[in-house]
């Protein structure tokens, strides 16, 4: 997803700065072992499959599945494509192998998990030597409304806007790749686009934008913040919307400002108390949601969803949302948590990088696809969870330093 905070919290001009600093100060002279910084920043080092936790219980077949729809986007790309970030992915042909040998090779969990160890080698994934980091659940949210406004639905769910501009970073410096912005152009300069609250005031209104009608504001926000989801006409029909774009201001966390107003103490933090909070407390919740000034847009979904970012659909449990600057979508990757709602129970499965988040940064860091449904929103909504992260890189492949 686009997200302005790669200006203010990734000053890439100063982390460019200390690395040729600390390598002209190492090579006037060698520090004691006790004197050495500590590491720092993203690294990956190779284990083997024996190494995973739980490798030998899980079904890959499932996992086989659905790497097999990013396949599907990976065989139509040039051999020569880089796959971002390519300091680790490589070229398109070095998957597009493995990607062809995948066909067929599920017929049963222990035949895919064969498939995987014969094309694959696993890496642990670190940052800043630290091997544990987060990771939360999403869920496909169902809404009540309609093709038109009335005195029921009044919320409008907003089709990308014309004048919206974007650019992928990765194209100018490849210290930004996987990174992008948006915005709108104001003569020729890119300017911020409205935040959430300006178009909350109506910066949109009277632009022909509205996709759908939608009944509760407060479940509208929650739909930004998972990025799709499907609407149950009064009919009875469904239909699904899914990510088309966003406004380019950085997404920012209300349960934090909740915790911080005293409103939800942090250790009850999760969706469901927040969505309790902003039911039970009208006359502040618009101007609380407003607080996280990104906005997202929608399109009408055709066929099978949802979508993610790679532009394939979602599959329940084994699609995982990544940061795009630090891991390639398409990998598979070895996850290593607990259960939301048995946090006694691990969570041990292959998974694949198949979708993107503004609140997800970092190497060590996932957002896991529950699917649809009251149990799917339970998992996600308590979903937040400490756990190590493995990524699987085709054989052919050798990949340099994170970063």
């Amino acid at each position: 997803m686009i997200d302005f905070s790669v200006f203010s919290k990734r000053p890439y001009f100063l982390k460019s700065l200390t690395i040729g600093t600390a390598l002209l100060l190492s090579a006037c002279a060698a520090q004691p072992e006790s004197r050495r910084p500590a590491k720092t920043g993203p690294a990956i080092t190779p284990i083997s499959f024996a190494q995973l936790p739980g490798w030998q219980e899980d079904n890959q077949r499932a996992a086989l599945n659905t790497f097999l729809k990013s396949c599907n986007r990976i065989i139509r790309l040039a051999p020569n494509y880089k796959m971002p970030p390519f300091q680790i992915a490589g070229y398109a042909g070095h998957w597009q192998d493995a990607c062809h040998a995948a066909v067929g090779a599920g017929e049963n969990a222990a035949s895919a998990r064969q498939y995987f160890e014969a094309w694959f080698r696993p890496y642990a994934i670190t940052n800043g030597g630290a091997a544990n980091g987060l990771f939360t659940g999403y869920f496909e949210p169902e809404l009540n409304g309609s093709l038109r406004r009335s005195t029921r639905f009044t919320v409008p769910l907003y089709q990308k806007p014309p004048d919206l501009v974007s650019a992928d970073l990765g194209r100018f410096d490849g210290e930004l790749q996987g990174r992008s912005i948006s915005g709108r152009l104001s003569g020729n300069r890119l300017v911020p686009y409205a935040g959430r609250g300006e178009i909350e005031k109506g910066a949109l209104a009277g632009k022909q934008l509205e996709l759908l009608w939608v009944e509760d504001p407060i479940e509208a926000f929650f739909l930004h913040i998972q990025g799709s989801g499907r609407v149950v006409l009064e009919s009875g029909d469904v239909i699904r919307v899914g990510f088309d774009g966003k406004n380019g201001r950085p997404y920012h966390a209300i349960g934090h400002d909740l915790v911080a107003m005293g409103a939800i103490p942090e250790e009850q933090m999760s969706l469901q108390a927040i969505r309790r909070w902003l039911q039970a407390n009208p006359a502040q919740a618009q101007a609380v949601m407003n607080r996280n000034a990104s906005y997202v847009f929608f399109r009408r979904i055709i066929g099978p969803g949802p979508v993610g970012a790679e532009g394939v659909p979602l599959t329940p449990g084994r699609s995982l949302a990544i940061d795009r600057k630090h891991l390639p979508l398409s990998a598979p990757l070895w996850l290593d948590t607990v259960h939301p709602l048995s946090p006694a129970s691990p969570l041990r499965r292959l998974v694949v990088a198949q979708d993107t988040g503004g609140a997800i940064t970092g190497p060590v860091r996932g957002d896991l696809f529950w699917g649809a449904g009251a149990q799917a929103r339970e998992a996600a909504g308590h979903m937040k969870s400490p756990g190590r992260l493995y990524i699987l890189l085709p054989k052919v492949i050798q990949p340099r330093p994170l970063g």
